[in-house]
């Protein structure tokens, strides 16, 4: 248990796009951030001060995700910053960190998957199984996966597949982590107009119209409309919400 009321919120990738976006509206709600990032050391330390701007705390860390022999070292380092914010857990894991990658089935090597899987699901199931013992009962955790687990875009294969098995572990963890009342679920974007996939969606004007054609609300998302929902997906309010897929693409491919 931790020691004050406080809630704190462990985000992996806090320094751009969504898991930014995550942690400043986390920070909206009062709830402290410990978030990691991987190169971007000057973008993480302005997400601190923004965080901080609405009276809670936020550490950054520096993690490769798909790095798996890292991660003892790095869950020290998690206690340290809790012990820091006067608290023994947290509260709120959100499995952010990712990387893009657009090709074919028929044409990926065995370097390219490795490297998609290692930071896409091997980081994400071993970080978590590391850190489960530092997550308070009653918490939550959110694994972020793709609208594309649903729908099929050309190149996507590989990435896709490895997102959907975030899906069926985030459905194995909700049911194992039941007993601790500890909420699982995965949230899945459409397209966003980040820097991700080399910020494609939003600086490439025929893609950007393509995805607004394909979407009921008539246009790409934003990360703004991600950060708000996976806070509020995090909170009490949603305590009864466990081992979902929730899908937040505005209506793509309906």
């Amino acid at each position: 248990m931790t020691t004050t009321a406080i809630k704190i919120a462990l985000i992996t990738g806090g320094s751009r796009g969504l898991g930014r976006n995550t942690v400043l509206n986390l920070a909206k709600r009062g709830v402290h951030a410990i978030f990691t990032y991987n190169s971007a050391k000057d973008e993480a330390a302005e997400v601190v001060a923004l965080a901080q701007q609405n009276g809670v705390k936020a550490i950054a860390l520096k993690l490769d995700t798909g790095n798996s022999g890292s991660f003892d070292s790095f869950v020290a380092q998690v206690q340290a910053a809790l012990k820091e914010m006067g608290a023994e857990r947290f509260d709120y894991l959100v499995n952010n960190a990712g990387i893009s990658h657009h090709n074919s089935i028929a044409k990926t090597t065995e370097d390219e998957l490795d490297l998609l899987y290692n930071v896409n699901f091997k980081g994400v199931f071993f970080l978590t199984q590391k850190l489960l013992p530092l997550i308070n009962d009653g918490g939550s955790i959110v694994n972020l996966s793709t609208g594309l687990t649903r729908f099929c875009v050309p190149d996507s294969g590989p990435y896709a597949s490895l997102k959907g098995a975030i899906e069926v572990h985030t459905r194995y963890l909700a049911k194992e982590l039941g007993p601790r009342g500890i909420k699982v679920n995965a949230v899945a974007p459409g397209a966003i107009q980040t820097d991700f996939s080399g910020g494609m969606v939003r600086d490439n004007p025929e893609v950007n119209q393509f995805v607004s054609s394909i979407t009921a609300l008539g246009r790409a998302g934003l990360p703004e409309d991600i950060g708000p929902m996976i806070a509020s997906l995090l909170s009490d309010d949603n305590r009864w919400v466990t081992g979902q897929r929730i899908e937040v693409s505005g209506g793509t491919l309906l």
